[in-house]
């Protein structure tokens, strides 16, 4: 069983690298993942195997009344407990890990009739005029986005998605990482 969890857990990290994203950095302020019964955040592996926001289990959205959005795809969480136990040989008390595996659903994306319940913090910044200049004369130009939690180049539709300026506490890292996405575009 934990083999499969090491496994499902390699291969989601590899699509993300694979994607271009190195999932354990990140200089935006778009939140944690939390679970959004609990509030409390995701630690270990988990915090790179879900993007920022509130996820549940099904049994967790059904229970508040909420349904799962047809076609959506669960996310993969771990959980870590040790457990002791009785060694059937010895009778001696001994530790053993138990690593269980369960699937979630982001709240705000995957899910009709809940609403997250906490609320992001956001950063005003002045634009810094030479760097503004850099990106409106960059060509070819990609086409921009600005959606909360991810900064990519998607190559197919010559794409850079960053963040926008407001989920930056430091506004050098929002230019800094809309820069690293332009120099991607360059190929």
């Amino acid at each position: 069983m934990s083999h499969k969890v090491y496994q499902l857990i390699t291969e989601r990290i590899m699509e993300r690298l694979e994607e271009g994203v190195i999932p354990w950095k990140k200089p935006f302020q778009s939140g944690v993942a939390v679970n959004w019964k609990t509030q409390k955040p995701y630690r270990g592996i988990n915090t790179m195997l879900l993007e920022p926001g509130e996820y549940a289990t099904f049994k967790q959205i059904k229970e508040a009344g909420g349904k799962v959005k047809k076609g959506a795809s669960s996310h993969l969480v771990v959980f870590w407990k040790c457990l002791e136990v009785e060694d059937e040989e010895t009778g001696e008390e001994k530790t053993i890990p138990l690593l269980r595996y369960y699937r979630v659903f982001n709240i705000a994306e995957q899910v009709e009739g809940l609403e997250p319940k906490e609320e992001r913090a956001t950063y005003e910044h002045d634009p810094i005029e030479k760097a503004e200049r850099i990106q409106k004369e960059f060509t070819p130009a990609p086409y921009y986005t600005e959606t909360s939690g991810r900064a990519f180049y998607q190559p197919g539709t010559d794409r850079v998605n960053v963040p926008p300026k407001e989920d930056f506490a430091d506004i050098h890292e929002y230019y800094s990482t809309l820069f690293h996405e332009m120099v991607h575009a360059t190929a």
